[in-house]
C-alpha cells in the first residue's frame, strides 16, 4: 500500500469549523494530474482516429470499420475500467506501467496493422486485437487517476463530486483537442506512421513525469525502478521505429504495390501512389486502390465517353476524371468547344500533367485551352452549376465504384437528380457503376437510382479487362476475385438514350433487368446490402 504522496500537505481546519482550503502544493498537483488527464485523453482519441483511418484505407467501407473499432473499444474500456480495480492500492506504479503500456501498443499500432497488411494481407485479426488492447488500458487511466487526484488533495470526501467533474471535463477537452489534431495537423504534417509513433511518445513522457514527478518518494524502490525503465525502453523502442519507419514505408509498399514504385506522395485528400518502370506503362493507385493501368485502361474510357458523346456534345462535364483520360477521349471528337473537370484531389491532375508517362498517356490533355480544372466535391461542384443554371450537353461520372463507401452519395439519387438539372434538352449521362458480373446487385442498383430520378437507361459493359485489383481494399491474392469487366450506363431524360453497341469491346449485360430493387439515396444507401 502506498503512503500519501509527499506532495499532500495537512489542511487546518478553516474558521468556524469548515473545509480548508487546499495550499498552493495541493492545487499545483491537482492541476498536473489534470493535465496528464487531459494529455492522456488527446491520445487516447488520436489512437482511435488512427485505428479506424488506416483500417479504412487497408480493409475499405469506412462505416463498418469505424463501427467495429469504436465498439470493440468502448466495451474494452469497460473491462479496463473492472480490471483497474485490482491496481487502486498500487494506483501510482500501476499508472505509471500502464501508461508505458498503452504508449508501446498504441503507438506502434499503425506499423503493426500496415506490416500486416503489407507481407500477411490481412488486417482485421491485428485491428481487432489492437482496438481491444487499446480499449482495456484507456479503461484503466481514470479509475487510477481518480485514485491519484484524491490523494492529492486529501478532500475526496467532501469534494468527490468536484473531482469527478474536473477529471471528465479534462478528459472531454482532451479527446477534443486530440480529435482535431489528428486530420488537421498530424495526419496531413507526419503521416499515419509517424503520427501514432509520436503520440506513444508524448503519453509516454506524461505518464512517467506525473509519476515520477508527484509520486516518486512514495515508490518503493522496486516500483521507481520498473517506472524509468518501462518509459525508457518504450521511449527508445519508439525512438527506433520512427527513425526507421522511412524505411519500413517504402519496404512495405513495394511488398504492396511491388518493385517499379516510382511516386507515391500523401495528398491532403488521399495516397497517390504511381508505379512502372521507363517504357512500361504506368499504373495509378488511390488509397491503395488501383485506378488507372496504362495496359487496359483505353477499354474503360472508350466504353464510357465514347457511346455518351454520340449527339449534341459542345459542352462536356466530366465528374472526376482528374488523371486526365476521359477528358482525353472527349477531345477526339470534333465539335467540342469545353470540357470542364471536377476533381477533388488537385495532387492527381498536377500529378497528370507533370508525370511524362501519365502526360502522355492522357495526350497531354491539360494543356488543351479547352479544358478546365474545377476542384472541390463532385457532388458540392454538381449543386453549384444547377443553382446557377449551367447547361452540358454530356455528363460524364468517372467516379470511384459505388461500393466504396465515400463515393455512395455520389451514386445517390439526389445526385442524379442534380446531374439532371444540368443538362439540357436532348443531354446525356454516362455512369460508370462497377463491375456488373462480380457485383450485380450494386451494378442493378445504380438502374434503380438513375430510373428514380428521372432517366431512361441502356445498361452495357466492356470486356478484356487485364489488371484486375492489386493493392487496397480491392487486393486479389489468387487473382480469381479480380473484376473481369467495367458496367456501364447511359442515361437521358425526355427520349432513349443511344444504343452503345458500336464501341469496340462493348457488350449488353446477359439477362433481364432485375425488378423491385429500392434507389439509393443520401439517407438510405443501398450500395452495401
Amino acid at each position: 500500500m502506498i503512503e500519501a504522496p509527499h506532495v499532500s500537505v495537512a489542511v487546518p481546519p478553516a474558521p468556524g469549523g469548515g473545509p480548508a482550503s487546499p495550499s498552493v502544493r495541493q492545487r499545483a498537483g491537482r492541476f498536473l494530474v489534470l493535465a496528464t488527464v487531459f494529455i492522456c485523453a488527446a491520445c487516447g482519441l488520436v489512437y482511435e482516429l488512427e485505428l479506424v483511418a488506416l483500417a479504412s484505407y487497408l480493409i475499405g467501407d469506412s462505416v463498418k470499420q469505424a463501427s467495429v473499432v469504436l465498439s470493440v473499444m468502448v466495451f474494452a474500456m469497460g473491462v479496463g475500467s473492472l480490471l483497474a480495480k485490482r491496481l487502486r492500492c498500487r494506483a501510482a506504479v500501476g499508472f505509471g506501467l500502464l501508461e508505458a503500456a498503452l504508449a508501446l501498443v498504441g503507438g506502434c499500432s499503425a506499423l503493426v496493422l500496415y506490416a500486416t497488411f503489407a507481407w500477411i494481407g490481412e488486417s482485421r485479426y491485428a485491428l481487432v486485437a489492437f482496438s481491444l488492447a487499446i480499449g482495456v488500458l484507456i479503461g484503466a487511466e481514470i479509475p487510477l487517476l481518480m485514485t491519484l487526484i484524491q490523494r492529492i488533495s486529501r478532500r475526496a470526501e467532501q469534494d468527490a463530486g468536484g473531482t469527478v467533474a474536473d477529471l471528465f471535463a479534462a478528459d472531454y477537452v482532451g479527446a477534443l483537442v486530440g480529435g482535431l489534431a489528428f486530420p488537421f495537423l498530424l495526419l496531413p504534417w507526419l503521416g499515419q506512421l509517424t503520427s501514432a509513433l509520436l503520440t506513444g511518445a508524448v503519453n509516454a513522457v506524461a505518464g512517467g513525469a506525473l509519476v515520477l514527478w508527484l509520486f516518486g518518494r512514495d515508490l518503493t524502490a522496486r516500483g521507481r525502478w520498473l517506472v524509468v525503465v518501462g518509459n525508457v525502453a518504450v521511449l527508445g523502442v519508439l525512438a527506433t521505429a520512427t527513425v526507421l519507419v522511412d524505411d519500413f514505408e517504402r519496404a512495405a509498399r513495394r511488398a504492396v504495390y511491388g518493385e517499379r514504385v516510382r511516386i507515391a506522395v500523401q495528398t491532403d485528400v488521399q495516397e497517390v501512389v504511381l508505379t512502372g518502370g521507363p517504357g512500361e506503362p504506368p499504373e495509378l493507385f488511390l488509397d491503395g486502390r488501383l485506378r488507372v493501368s496504362g495496359r487496359d485502361e483505353h477499354r474503360y474510357h472508350r466504353a464510357l465517353v465514347h457511346p455518351v458523346m454520340r449527339g449534341p456534345h459542345a459542352r462536356v462535364l466530366i465528374l472526376g476524371g482528374g488523371d486526365g483520360l476521359a477528358a482525353r477521349e472527349v477531345l477526339r471528337h470534333g465539335g467540342v468547344e469545353s470540357v470542364t473537370v471536377v476533381e477533388l484531389d488537385p495532387g492527381v491532375v498536377r500529378l497528370a500533367r507533370k508525370d511524362r508517362a501519365l502526360a502522355r498517356l492522357n495526350g497531354q490533355a491539360y494543356g488543351d485551352p479547352r479544358v478546365r480544372v474545377v476542384y472541390g466535391d463532385a457532388f458540392v461542384r454538381l449543386r453549384e452549376a444547377a443553382a446557377t443554371g449551367a447547361a452540358y450537353d454530356v455528363v460524364i461520372s468517372d467516379l470511384p465504384d459505388p461500393g466504396i463507401t465515400a463515393s455512395t452519395k455520389l451514386y445517390s439519387a439526389e445526385f442524379y437528380g442534380l446531374a439532371a438539372r444540368v443538362l439540357t434538352d436532348g443531354g446525356r449521362l454516362a455512369v460508370h457503376a462497377g463491375p456488373m458480373a462480380s457485383r450485380p446487385h450494386t451494378y442493378w442498383t445504380v438502374d434503380a437510382t438513375l430510373r428514380s430520378a428521372g432517366f431512361t437507361t441502356r445498361p452495357y459493359r466492356a470486356t478484356g479487362r487485364l489488371s484486375g485489383f492489386a493493392a487496397g481494399p480491392d487486393r486479389s491474392t489468387d487473382g480469381t476475385a479480380a473484376p473481369y469487366d467495367w458496367g456501364f450506363f447511359l442515361a437521358a431524360r425526355h427520349r432513349a438514350p443511344p444504343d452503345p453497341g458500336e464501341v469496340v469491346g462493348v457488350r449488353r449485360p446477359a439477362g433481364a433487368r432485375p425488378m423491385g430493387l429500392p434507389p439509393s439515396t443520401l439517407v438510405h444507401p443501398r450500395y452495401g446490402e
